[in-house]
């Protein structure tokens, strides 16, 4: 209470109300690749985290699409050859056409230098540019999306390196895509098992989840004047450039599937929480997955006794489209974490509170701070239990927040400056198996 000396009539406002948790952004996912140009005004953007919110602003400072179409040579039929190098323009159409919000950019170079030579994709760079990501805070989705068209081993090498970090950081999480084996491998017979026969350290499968097959997508190939001209030019006959400049408009990109999955994440999010797996959800701007897996092909991919490495399939049904049929992290084999929703549920809450219970740092060690933080955090997981965040009929069911001296801490914990708390949720689990049972019921009359 402060001193007063002069008679007067002094007003003080008391505060009643505790401290509440403002909740984090969970979908918000930092693509990782080369762009056409990494320049705001003046500034060089490159291997520097930008955050966008559109196409628009992603041209505006990054440019637009790769020459894509200038390698085609067949007439009947004109794929690319080689395919897409850089996959970063079109990921970004595919993740906002599939709900997604604002995100963040970090080029890692440009599709050619100051010397109009084709530049070298390598590991190296897209390491440079994940370790500038790690400085930044809000970023909760590691999209390597670009990174796909590196050999194999430097795609899954660059894979350890996210979940790592994700594990390291614990607010965020990786989505990976499954790649082509390298044609001298000789130990796996396909690429799932090239994939999971890849050492990834188990204590970091929780912060991440692979998704197979690739995507055709019904985006078009973007492509200028000049560059269909030099395509024509190399045709003879005026009834095959006619044809050419037919089949030319036809062509759609084929992409991995993370960039639609970070969409899809952040259209769940929105609409129904972070808590709902990202499963049984509609692909858009996707013609259908490039492979058809069976029901029986999908038990080798969801389940893997041996490696745990869950993979989620992407399938198409009559009548319903193409839909993410998976819901799961690499932990496939791990109770706890076994589940995407519950791992990126448990980061929410985690960073949420961690960040609320800031202001209680060099507080008064005493009841009075404990009874503000548990309040507090009691109050915050009661909004999510009553949103259907967690399982239990009561609150006294769905979670637990406890703190106190004889609770959570011992007087050796006082007198070292530490205050635990401990919580625990019973996280929702999504329903991957329906089963019903059916019997022939005895006649009675």
């Amino acid at each position: 209470m402060p001193t007063y000396k002069t008679p007067n009539v002094y007003v003080e406002e008391i505060s009643t109300l505790p401290p509440s948790v403002a909740e984090v952004s969970t979908a918000i996912p930092a693509f990782i690749g080369y762009t056409n140009k990494a320049v705001k005004g003046t500034t060089d953007l490159t291997n520097q985290p930008t955050r966008i919110s559109s196409m628009l602003d992603y041209e505006t400072w990054f440019g637009g699409a790769p020459d894509s179409i200038s390698s085609i040579t067949s007439i009947t039929n004109p794929t690319p050859e080689p395919p897409l190098k850089f996959l970063m323009y079109y990921a970004l159409r595919l993740y906002f056409d599939n709900g997604g919000g604002s995100c963040y950019i970090v080029s890692v170079g440009k599709y050619k230098d100051e010397d109009k030579k084709n530049v070298v994709k390598s590991q190296d760079n897209f390491q440079k540019g994940l370790d500038e990501l790690k400085k930044e805070d809000e970023p909760t989705l590691i999209m390597l999306t670009d990174a796909t068209t590196l050999s194999a081993t430097d795609y899954y090498t660059l894979c350890q390196k996210a979940l790592m970090q994700c594990s390291e950081l614990k607010d965020r999480f990786t989505v990976i895509d499954l790649v082509k084996k390298p044609t001298d491998d000789t130990k796996s017979k396909d690429d799932v098992e090239y994939f999971r026969n890849f050492s990834l350290p188990d204590e970091n499968l929780l912060y991440g989840a692979a998704y197979y097959p690739y995507l055709q997508t019904s985006l078009k190939y973007k492509y200028t004047d000049e560059q269909l001209k030099t395509v024509l030019d190399n045709v003879k006959t005026d009834e095959e450039k006619k044809q050419l400049k037919a089949n030319i408009d036809k062509l759609s990109v084929v992409l991995p599937p993370s960039a639609a999955i970070a969409g899809v994440y952040a259209r769940v999010d929105n609409r129904r929480g972070v808590w709902k797996a990202p499963a049984n959800e509609g692909l858009l701007s996707v013609i259908g997955p490039v492979v058809k897996i069976t029901n029986e092909e999908q038990e080798n991919l969801n389940i893997d006794p041996d490696a745990g490495k869950s993979i989620n399939a992407i399938r198409s049904f009559t009548g319903k489209g193409t839909l993410v049929w998976g819901a799961r992290t690499l932990a496939g084999n791990d109770n706890e974490w076994r589940y995407v929703s519950v791992r990126r549920l448990f980061n929410l809450i985690e960073e949420s509170i961690q960040k609320a219970t800031m202001f209680a740092v060099f507080e008064a060690n005493t009841a009075l701070t404990w009874l503000k933080v548990r309040t507090m955090i009691e109050s915050y997981l009661e909004g999510l239990w009553r949103q259907g965040a967690f399982a239990g009929a009561t609150a006294e069911q769905a979670y637990f927040v406890n703190v106190g001296l004889g609770q959570t801490m011992t007087e050796q914990d006082v007198l070292e400056g530490r205050m635990i708390i401990e919580i625990g949720v019973a996280a929702v689990r999504p329903a991957e198996f329906i089963i019903l049972k059916f019997s022939h019921k005895l006649q009675e009359a």
